[in-house]
């Protein structure tokens, strides 16, 4: 756990992903809208916000490995290392779906988006969340994603249900994407 663990506007927070809220808080390089990814409308919402597709998929961040247990039963050990391996960037592996994730989130693909995120704010919120959660960049569909609390007001206004407090990481791009069965990097980092 960390310092913003205990923070008072991180606990808002996540009893607004609880309720069915959406949520803006900062990441590694970007801001980022998130929410409960068992809830279909909380979804909608985002897709809404976003203008995308329910085809493209969601990517979900957890704090740790272990949130993703029930999404990653069916990895070889070999693949569990890949993914529980320290990276060098923010890296979102494609895992194959095992059925255990909603459609909403998986979209047309046989696989799913995880990161373990190491940024504070986004971690705290998983932990109090107590599992993973949508992470998908603050930013309407082909418009520059929000490096800044105030750009994600610009982007939304009120119809967010919450910003969390905090500043985006040091990362200079969005994570990396690369496909976990093969190691082929989708979105250079």
């Amino acid at each position: 756990m960390s310092e913003w663990s205990g923070h008072a506007q991180i606990i808002q927070a996540t009893q607004v992903l609880k309720n069915g809220g959406v949520v803006a808080y900062p990441t590694e390089a970007v801001w980022g809208l998130g929410c409960d990814p068992w809830s279909e409308a909380a979804v909608e919402k985002i897709l809404c916000l976003k203008n995308r597709h329910v085809n493209k998929g969601l990517i979900l961040i957890a704090s740790e490995v272990s949130q993703f247990e029930s999404l990653l039963r069916d990895l070889s050990e070999q693949q569990r290392v890949l993914f529980s391996g320290k990276q060098s960037r923010p890296t979102t592996w494609l895992v194959p779906d095992n059925g255990r994730a909603p459609r909403w989130i998986v979209g047309r693909h046989t696989t799913i988006a995880l990161r373990v995120t190491k940024h504070p704010v986004a971690a705290a919120l998983c932990d109090i969340f107590g599992g993973p959660i949508v992470s998908t960049s603050a930013n309407p569909q082909s418009l520059p994603a929000a490096a800044t609390g105030h750009k994600v007001e610009d982007y939304f206004g009120e119809d967010i249900d919450f910003k969390a407090p905090g500043e985006i990481g040091e990362a200079v791009r969005e994570s990396e994407i690369r496909d976990l069965l093969t190691g082929g990097v989708i979105r250079p980092g």
